[in-house]
């Protein structure tokens, strides 16, 4: 397994606006498909936002239009972009990223989680 770094989470007035990023720490060789997922209190963790290593994305129906998640293959990162956001966005945002090690093998890593909370 290899640590990741997530930041950006916080406290923001619903409408408002975050920026999530997470980034593997250490040396590694790639990284692939990465993604975020989040977990509201009492319920199931659920995926927010894909991108596969030729940029293709996917989004959740209830994230799409407001949530953005891009990559920077040269830093090894992934963000998430988020706007217009509501109360019920609320969750701990988890990123998941492959990651390939020198070794050649490949890896599915899951950061700490970082916490979002949108108030009225």
């Amino acid at each position: 397994q290899v640590p990741l770094v997530e930041s950006g989470g916080g406290l923001v007035q619903a409408g408002g606006s975050l920026r999530l990023s997470c980034a593997p720490s250490g040396s590694i060789l790639s990284i692939g498909t990465l993604g975020w997922h989040r977990q509201a209190p009492g319920k199931q963790r659920e995926s927010v936002a894909v991108i596969t290593r030729d940029g293709t994305t996917n989004y959740a129906d209830s994230i799409k239009f407001r949530f953005t998640i891009s990559r920077d293959n040269a830093k090894n990162t992934v963000y998430l972009k988020m706007n217009s956001l509501k109360l019920e966005d609320t969750a701990v945002y988890y990123c998941n990223v492959q990651v390939q090690r020198y070794s050649g093998i490949w890896y599915d890593c899951w950061g700490k989680g970082t916490q979002v909370t949108v108030s009225s």
